[in-house]
């Protein structure tokens, strides 16, 4: 049974999204629940992911949603570094702020600001060591991108103990979701078609 899993996968610029209101993100959202909420019942009890901009902070929008219905569920941000955020346009770091008001624990690998790749090499460590298993956002077909990195470092994890899972989400599984949602629209429409 799952009691900490960890949640990552492609940075938003790396989706090409570079807005909160861009039509993906609610599919994306959606995806991650799908695959959350199975595992709330079974008994998960912690989500930890490392706060980036794109699906990380929209697995802690989804989370944020569940807590209201599973009061048990926690939330973890753990940062490679301090203020992450500060680099960042002031609308993402006011979106940013306000998620981090929801969550349970919030800390930070170094207590500085960004120094080097060390830093991310230490937060994957730590993040893979506290759970006991990850849901990525991740398409191995579509190529490179930064989730390809977190991936080998849980399979080798896996390598050393069968115990942990790894639930993968890929654009399929992100358009099958869009495509069941603009079916039940436009067959809501039909029923109310004159």
């Amino acid at each position: 049974m799952l009691k900490n899993l960890l949640i990552t996968g492609y940075r938003s610029h790396e989706l090409q999204i570079f807005g909160q209101k861009h039509e993906g993100i609610p599919f994306i959202k959606k995806a991650i629940a799908s695959r959350l909420v199975p595992l709330v019942e079974d008994g998960l009890e912690w989500v930890l992911t490392p706060g980036q901009y794109g699906v990380d902070l929209w697995a802690c929008e989804v989370v944020l949603e569940l807590k209201k219905e599973y009061p048990h569920l926690k939330l973890s941000i753990i940062t490679a570094f301090l203020n992450p955020e500060e680099q960042w346009k002031e609308d993402k770091q006011e979106y940013y702020r306000s998620i981090l008001t929801g969550v349970d624990y919030y800390g930070a690998i170094s207590r500085q600001p960004y120094v080097g790749p060390w830093q991310f090499t230490a937060r994957d460590d730590l993040l893979l060591r506290k759970s006991d298993g990850l849901l990525l956002v991740y398409d191995e077909d579509a190529g490179e991108g930064s989730p390809r990195f977190i991936k080998e470092k849980a399979l080798k994890k896996k390598q050393q103990n069968e115990e942990y899972r790894l639930i993968t989400i890929t654009s399929e599984d992100i358009q099958s979701i869009a495509d069941d949602e603009r079916m039940n629209d436009a067959s809501t429409y039909e029923d109310y078609a004159f």
